[in-house]
């Protein structure tokens, strides 16, 4: 049984503007997925619908089977999805280790040094932080949770080109080493060639794409 799954899944705008056309696709434990497509296809509100934070006009979204309307959204996003935003949405007022241990009982440094920062600026405020070190924390704190599921959005976006590298490495790492599902939203093709499995949304559909 896939972990989740868009079950003929369709979202518009208000406008009525189709942007998903009738899309399903599994997506499994232990594997690492990335979704591509140009600027305004979709897949930021594809991964909204997969994380709950919106809700799709006609199918469903299932964790496990069940549709993850039957106990609620806040449920599903409580219990099985960790995200990855572009804007980080770190608490602005707290450390990085303060951040991480909100999703987190271990301790919070071994994870933030594996992604880069120094002891030293796990506890500085989080703005006093270059873009590159937040999207960082925001990364560790996704990886630090006891959820299933992880949700990236352009994880890579404001990185250079070695830290992309070790931070696409360690996603994938979570995904084979750790059993999560790991679904990355991206516009870089290196990132999407250490994917398991890439789907490209083209026109509204949603179709898998060979590597």
């Amino acid at each position: 049984m896939p972990t989740l799954e868009l079950k003929n899944v369709s979202y518009a705008y208000e406008k009525g503007k189709a942007v998903l056309r009738n899309i399903s696709a599994e997506l499994e434990t232990g594997k690492m997925y990335a979704i591509l497509g140009p600027s305004g296809s979709g897949k930021t509100t594809l991964l909204s619908l997969l994380g709950g934070l919106d809700v799709p006009i006609q199918g469903g979204v299932l964790f496990d089977g069940e549709d993850i309307a039957t106990k609620g959204l806040e449920h599903h996003r409580r219990n099985h999805v960790s995200l990855i935003f572009q804007s980080y949405n770190l608490i602005d007022y707290m450390t990085p280790a303060e951040n991480v241990r909100l999703t987190a009982k271990l301790d919070a440094a071994p994870i933030l040094e594996r992604l880069g920062l120094t002891k030293g600026e796990t506890q500085r405020n989080v703005l006093k932080l270059s873009g590159g070190q937040q999207q960082r924390v925001a990364i560790a704190r996704a990886l630090a949770s006891d959820a299933p599921v992880i949700l990236a959005d352009e994880p890579t976006g404001n990185l250079d080109a070695d830290t992309a590298r070790e931070i696409t490495a360690v996603l994938k790492e979570s995904a084979h080493g750790f059993g999560k599902c790991v679904v990355v939203v991206t516009h870089d093709c290196e990132v999407a060639k250490q994917a398991d499995v890439v789907l490209e949304i083209r026109r509204g559909y949603l179709k898998k794409r060979e590597y």
